[in-house]
């Protein structure tokens, strides 16, 4: 009988011990950041009904979403005949399939955590206190073509404050960035802009009608190039003279002065573009007056896809591998709106736990002790020895130090391969005449060295060293 080899779905993938105590030092780096900044937990279900996901993340996003079956006979009385679903090999066209839809599927895998987020601000809103802070970190789904750092499954952090309009919060969540990043050994570039800035652009070439394929256009500009967003701007019906208007927009590499310059002449006209201006330039004075480990830089043309933005943007960028944004966010005035409690401001980041991972692991900045815990294996040389060891492991466990005794009693060069295997620094012999003088034969597998001594020496051994 054969049996199907085991696979994963594309875009997904298996994390090992050690992979997992690599990733749990990114997510407690981030945590304890977002905790000393004032931030709380927040959890929310993998899934959230269709009608709170669907057009919250523009057309290209609503066709990324997972959907997910709904249980029983879904096909009973669908309001497109059964015999246009067979191979008849005619199409079903869109507005079948949204009927289709709508009919088998209520559910979906969340796509990020910022819309579920707002849907529990409108849900809660009489038990929290405004502004409200919050941090989650849980894993997203994107029915996306799988490559290199982006996957179908993957690791959002996300830190959002609502209920303040302040642009003092945009200013905490980049010392955030600085710190996350500074902490995990990372150098980055963060890009901010704003999209009042982007919707003055629209205004000034002609288009304001046009700002989401302007913006979905051009924040695809490091990745097709700009003749490539040309042609989708002209086939999203933005005139040829209006394309020209933005060239010098989109070619100019000016310093940050030189940036304002530019968008003040071209912008002049446009009330809601030189409010964006406004506010880039005081996040921009602020930041110079305070310290910064990594570097900050205004892209004129950062867009962020997503159409809940409305303000400030972020995007972070590794310095030293080239893998795409590890951290995006930015300004949402009304997101809770469609939910029903509008005029509700909010901003936030989210950083992507797996493109991080990726970027330490090529470049090598995970610490040497993050891995497997055992820091002390009891060998096991029969009954007697083992029932007298547990009780001396129960110590250790006690004074928070990782152990373990090996399950069975075999030969001692299985023990130790096991020890060398797991990588576990010190191996613990108990026979009976450590069991008589109450001492402990400790082999430090590393140099090879053994030493006869108490357990409350060797508690002390292995603990963490702390600073003083």
């Amino acid at each position: 009988m054969s049996f199907p080899k085991p696979s994963i779905p594309k875009g997904t993938r298996d994390f090992s011990p050690d992979e997992m105590a690599r990733r749990n030092h990114i997510f407690d780096v981030i945590r304890k950041v977002f905790q000393v900044y004032g931030y709380q937990p927040l959890e929310t279900p993998a899934m959230e009904n269709l009608s709170t996901l669907m057009g919250k993340y523009g057309e290209e996003g609503d066709k990324l979403l997972f959907k997910i079956l709904n249980s029983g006979n879904y096909f009973e009385g669908l309001p497109v005949p059964s015999s246009q679903l067979g191979d008849t090999g005619e199409p079903v066209e869109d507005q079948q399939l949204q009927q289709i839809t709508k009919h088998i599927s209520e559910k979906g895998l969340r796509y990020d955590l910022t819309v579920p987020f707002a849907r529990f601000v409108v849900q809660h809103q009489h038990e929290l206190v405004f502004p409200f802070k919050r941090y989650q970190i849980q894993p997203v789904w994107r029915a996306d073509r799988p490559q290199k750092g982006r996957y179908r499954e993957f690791y959002q952090c996300d830190v959002d404050v609502i209920g303040s309009d302040s642009l003092l919060n945009e200013i905490e969540l980049m010392q955030i960035i600085d710190q996350v990043f500074s902490d995990l050994g990372v150098k980055v570039t963060i890009r901010i802009n704003n999209r009042k800035i982007l919707a003055g652009i629209a205004e000034a070439i002609g288009h304001p009608e046009k700002l989401t394929d302007l913006t979905v256009a051009v924040d695809k500009l490091d990745k097709i190039g700009p003749e490539m967003v040309k042609e989708e701007l002209a086939g999203k019906g933005i005139s040829e003279s209006a394309i020209v208007q933005l060239v010098p927009i989109m070619d100019f590499k000016g310093i940050l002065r030189e940036k304002f310059t530019l968008l003040e002449s071209f912008l002049q006209g446009s009330a809601s573009g030189m409010k964006g201006l406004e506010e880039i330039r005081f996040i921009a004075d602020t930041l110079k007056s305070l310290s910064f480990q990594n570097k900050f830089d205004f892209d004129i043309l950062l867009a962020r896809g997503l159409n809940y933005y409305t303000g400030t943007i972020f995007e972070v960028m590794a310095a030293d591998v080239g893998i795409g944004s590890l951290c995006g966010g930015g300004r949402y005035d009304d997101l809770t709106g469609i939910f029903g409690l509008p005029g509700v401001s909010g901003v936030g980041v989210s950083f992507g736990a797996d493109r991080i991972y990726d970027v330490m692991n090529e470049l090598d900045l995970f610490p040497a002790t993050v891995r497997s815990s055992t820091k002390v294996l009891f060998i096991n040389f029969g009954e007697n020895e083992a029932r007298y060891g547990l009780s001396l492991l129960s110590r250790l466990h006690a004074s928070g130090i990782p152990a373990e005794m090996y399950p069975d009693s075999v030969k001692l060069k299985k023990q130790m391969e096991y020890a060398n295997r797991k990588k576990i620094p010190f191996v613990v012999l108990i026979g009976q005449d450590e069991i008589m003088h109450e001492r402990l034969t400790v082999k430090e597998m590393q140099s090879g060295d053994q030493q006869s001594i108490s357990l409350d020496e060797l508690i002390k051994l292995v603990s963490p060293k702390k600073n003083l």
